[in-house]
């Protein structure tokens, strides 16, 4: 009889809606469109277009692609920013990094490799592969 018509939110990546709380555990993937914070512990991939703060007592175990990354607590794996990784002074990173800017304080542990990149580096990389596979064809 009465009908409403969804109206599509768009998610801000400025603005922080998912919280892993301290206590809370979650196993799993996370896909966000918006910024997420995780006091808590994390297993699993993240993926997400605003960023991603590691409070101190978070325990992540997961590769993470991000805008920007904030480590106060332990992440182990992998982690690509198209922006800034920040390994604060109580933060613990064990695993490769790949980002456009980088930012390790004093009294913070980085066990890894990094890889600094421009951000219009992909698009570059996959103009050269496009035009390498026009010229075999």
């Amino acid at each position: 009889m009465f009908k409403s018509k969804a109206v599509p939110v768009k998610l801000d990546p400025d603005t922080t809606d998912t919280l892993v709380g301290e206590g809370s555990s979650f196993e799993g993937n996370i896909k966000s469109d918006a910024s997420i914070r995780i006091e808590g512990q994390v297993t699993g991939d993240i993926e997400c277009k605003g960023d991603v703060t590691i409070g101190e007592k978070g325990r992540v175990k997961s590769n993470i692609v991000a805008r920007n990354v904030i480590i106060a607590g332990t992440v182990t794996g992998d982690i690509q920013t198209k922006s800034k990784l920040t390994i604060t002074s109580t933060g613990k990173l064990y695993g490769n990094i790949t980002v456009t800017s980088l930012s390790i304080e004093e009294g913070s542990v980085f066990e890894g490799s990094s890889r600094m990149s421009n951000p219009s580096e992909p698009a570059a990389s996959a103009n050269k592969e496009a035009a390498a596979t026009s010229q075999t064809s």
